[in-house]
C-alpha cells in the first residue's frame, strides 16, 4: 500500500515517512514492517504491513481537500456547551480518527474557547498536540503556501 519514502499519518502520533520496508521475526514468525519516523518526536514506528489497514494509518491529505478543511476551521459550530469532561472525550475521539478534517475542528473549538476563556491544563496540551498534528500534516501537503498555513494560526 504505501512505498518507501511516503509521508502518512498515524493518528496520535502526526506525520512520519516510510523509511523502510524491512523483514522481521518474532516470536517464530516472519513478518515485513513499515518502518516509520513520526517528524514531531523523531522516533521511529515499526507496523506489520498486514496490519497498517487497521492502525488508521493514511496517505498526507492532498490540496484538493485543503478548502474543505479551510472551511471547517473558519466556519461550523463549536460544542461549547458541553462540560469540560465530555468535551475532552469527543475531542480525544476526533482526533484519534487521524482525520485532518476532525483535527481541525479540535484546534478550530479549542482555539475560539482560548479566547473566551483560560483552558484547563488537559485542553492546553491537547490543543498544542492538535495544532501540532495539523500544521506537521499542512507542511508537508504538495502545492501549499505559507499563507494557507496561518490561516489555522
Amino acid at each position: 500500500m504505501f512505498q518507501i519514502g511516503d509521508n502518512i499519518v498515524y493518528p496520535m502520533h502526526g506525520v512520519g515517512i516510510i523509511e523502510a520496508i524491512e523483514e522481521k521475526e518474532f516470536s517464530g514468525e516472519r513478518q515485513q514492517y513499515y518502518v516509520i519516523i513520526m517528524s514531531i518526536s523523531n522516533m521511529q514506528v515499526m507496523i506489520p504491513t498486514r496490519k497498517i489497514l487497521s492502525s488508521s494509518i493514511r496517505p498526507v491529505t492532498d490540496i484538493l481537500a485543503l478548502n474543505h478543511i479551510i472551511h471547517i476551521f473558519q466556519h461550523g459550530e463549536s460544542e461549547r456547551l458541553l462540560p469540560w469532561k465530555q468535551r475532552y472525550k469527543v475531542n480525544t475521539d476526533k482526533i484519534k480518527t487521524g482525520e485532518i478534517q476532525k483535527g481541525a475542528e479540535v484546534v478550530r473549538d479549542l482555539l475560539r474557547m482560548k479566547k473566551e476563556k483560560t483552558l484547563n491544563a488537559s485542553e492546553k496540551k491537547m490543543l498544542h498536540n492538535a495544532y501540532e498534528f495539523l500544521i506537521s500534516e499542512l507542511e508537508v501537503i504538495k502545492g501549499i503556501t505559507a499563507n494557507q498555513i496561518k490561516i489555522f494560526s
